[in-house]
């Protein structure tokens, strides 16, 4: 590499320095003390120039070690300062660079950022495991899914977060086989099974091979596929079983048996009885329908829950009075609540129809209304019944569910009355609960928002 004229001119200057001074010498008439000691000067007054001059290459050079060990964190050269020579040159180059790794870095940062923020904030559990199943990363989503406390450390081996060995199966084969997989897996949550669809893949890193999956929650999916098949289900027994009945007693009058005077009006009314039966579970499913559809309906209004009560006990009276049950108006506070009256009283009316079929001879059914300190307004039904086993509480408000099928069909209920109860309380912003002990009765809460 050719040297550059700055420091071609600085070696010649001090290659030629020693020739000067001993010119200098003898022309001042020093020759006489030998030529020896006019060398020794001109070495002596090279050694200090050049002494001189290494001692300033050296600190320019340590300045460039300085920063470039610094890296973009380094203080700038400023361009203008540096020497016309090599080590100039060298100086803006490194400046050049580092404003561009710099620039580099900054834009690295913002990336990665990003896509912390976007991991961090997605609905699904994203993980990525080393090549020995340790974590390295995970999201609030998956420790959240795992029921383990976030953060999770850098390392944790995986199958002290996640108990259940799908999951650890899954990463394993994709580690072994270095493909992406796709698995549905099921991890047990606080006692509840939780149902994921897991997708697996290599991850290549600096570090080392690993895996990273995504873990998407169907769980509120599947609980809907098995509402569905049920109520299919439940929807093709419920019309079975009068249908089966009316076509068997409408065979029986057409083969004869309208000649028979004495059970031909029998089997016409068990033909009635069970068409209104169909009648009344079309009739519900089509409200049920309505309600979950959110279909316009009218627009709320102000409604007095006292003359809703009174309304719905005089619906039930007669009911009541058949089957030897007491009607009790408890204590009542006047208030008003936004919303239906029609879907309120059908609240009611289905609250006390069951308080008085599943009741016993010579019981009691007793409707309170409350004011509550929270602003809302609370109504209760209690009966003297047969009560709910507490392990069944949570399923009543299903579709077509019965605690005691037999006597629920004998008494011509459909099975639907308490999931449109809890559909119309959720439309008018409330909520439906029961307390109940079996044999000794039970009591149904319908808590409100009071109007202003």
């Amino acid at each position: 590499m050719p040297v550059s004229r700055p420091i071609f001119r600085k070696l010649l200057l001090i290659a030629l320095l020693p020739a000067a001074f001993a010119l200098i010498v003898v022309e001042f008439d020093f020759a006489r003390r030998g030529v020896w000691e006019a060398a020794l000067v001109a070495a002596g007054a090279a050694l200090v120039i050049a002494y001189a001059l290494s001692a300033s290459l050296q600190r320019r050079i340590g300045r460039l070690r300085e920063f470039a060990e610094g890296g973009v964190d380094a203080r700038r050269i400023e361009p203008e300062k540096a020497a016309e020579d090599e080590l100039g040159m060298l100086a803006r180059s490194l400046d050049g660079m580092a404003a561009r790794l710099g620039g580099l870095v900054e834009r690295t940062k913002v990336d990665g950022a990003q896509r912390a923020a976007i991991l961090a904030t997605m609905v699904e559990g994203v993980l990525a495991v080393d090549s020995k199943l340790r974590i390295t990363f995970s999201n609030r989503s998956f420790a959240e899914a795992v029921g383990a406390q976030h953060p999770i450390g850098d390392g944790t081996p995986l199958p002290e977060v996640v108990r259940g060995p799908s999951l650890n199966e899954l990463l394993s084969e994709v580690l072994r086989e270095g493909e992406p997989q796709e698995r549905r897996i099921g991890l047990v949550l606080a006692g509840e099974e939780r149902v994921f669809v897991a997708q697996a893949a290599p991850l290549n890193s600096p570090a080392g091979p690993g895996a990273i999956a995504v873990l998407y929650d169907i769980t509120p999916l599947e609980r809907l596929e098995r509402v569905r098949r049920d109520f299919v289900a439940n929807v093709s027994h419920e019309l079975r079983t009068p249908l089966t009945a009316i076509r068997g007693y409408a065979e029986t009058l057409l083969e004869g048996g309208l000649e028979d005077s004495e059970n031909s009006r029998h089997f016409v009314e068990i033909i009635k009885a069970h068409a209104i039966r169909l009648g009344n579970i079309t009739s519900d499913l089509l409200t049920l329908s309505e309600l979950e559809s959110g279909a316009a309906s009218s627009p709320p209004e102000r409604v007095s829950v006292l003359a809703v009560v009174d309304s719905s006990l005089r619906t039930v009276s007669t009911a009541a009075r058949l089957a030897g049950v007491r009607l009790v108006r408890g204590e009542m506070e006047e208030a008003d609540v936004l919303g239906s009256r029609t879907h309120l009283e059908q609240v009611l009316v289905n609250l006390l129809d069951n308080a008085v079929k599943f009741n016993r001879a010579d019981g009691e059914v007793r409707v309170e209304a409350h004011r509550g300190p929270d602003g809302n307004v609370s109504i209760a039904v209690s009966d003297t019944g047969v009560g709910i086993p507490s392990e069944l509480q949570s399923r009543i408000f299903e579709r077509f569910y019965r605690v005691d099928k037999a006597r629920s069909r004998e008494a011509g209920g459909t099975g639907l009355g308490l999931s449109i109860v809890k559909h119309i309380v959720e439309r008018m912003n409330g909520t439906v609960t029961v307390e109940s002990e079996l044999g000794r009765g039970s009591k149904f809460t319908v808590t409100m928002p009071r109007c202003a």
